[in-house]
């Protein structure tokens, strides 16, 4: 896995590629080969063969990849109780209507990854409004 701070310091592909290589590393005996969803990894310690829609063109790609979605989606249930007003049991973390009003309503949470344009354009607009209310605030009370 990569966490938020390392995705929104080296970017989601770099921090993608870096997890998949602590994967890679961390497996005793290290794999013969490794099957790649997508484009090559680089400094991958073994062999392997990077097939773009490879979870559609391979059965182990795609076990794979549903054994990744159903890890992220306990994640995002685990997360849900720490930041319940976000909703993340519900939409697991993808762009819904209600997840960018929580955004909007709370701003990002310590999990929400600022290097994501949705989630760096409802904190501008939450700082903008907050700005606007302390100045519209202060205006008021001059004039009284």
């Amino acid at each position: 896995m990569a966490g938020v701070a390392e995705i929104d310091k080296i970017n989601i592909l770099r921090a993608t590629h870096s997890a998949m290589k602590r994967a890679v590393e961390s497996l005793s005996p290290l794999p013969d080969h490794i099957l790649v969803d997508g484009r090559p990894v680089p400094g991958l310690p073994v062999p392997s063969t990077s097939i773009v829609k490879g979870d559609a063109l391979s059965l182990t790609i795609a076990a794979a990849s549903i054994i990744a979605k159903v890890t992220r989606d306990r994640l995002m249930c685990e997360l849900d109780a720490t930041y319940p007003e976000y909703g993340f049991a519900r939409h697991k973390g993808y762009g819904t209507q209600a997840h960018m009003q929580a955004l909007l309503e709370y701003g990002p949470s310590p999990v929400h990854r600022m290097s994501f344009r949705p989630v760096r354009e409802a904190a501008g607009i939450r700082r903008r409004t907050a700005e606007d209310n302390r100045t519209h605030g202060e205006h008021l009370v001059e004039n009284t």
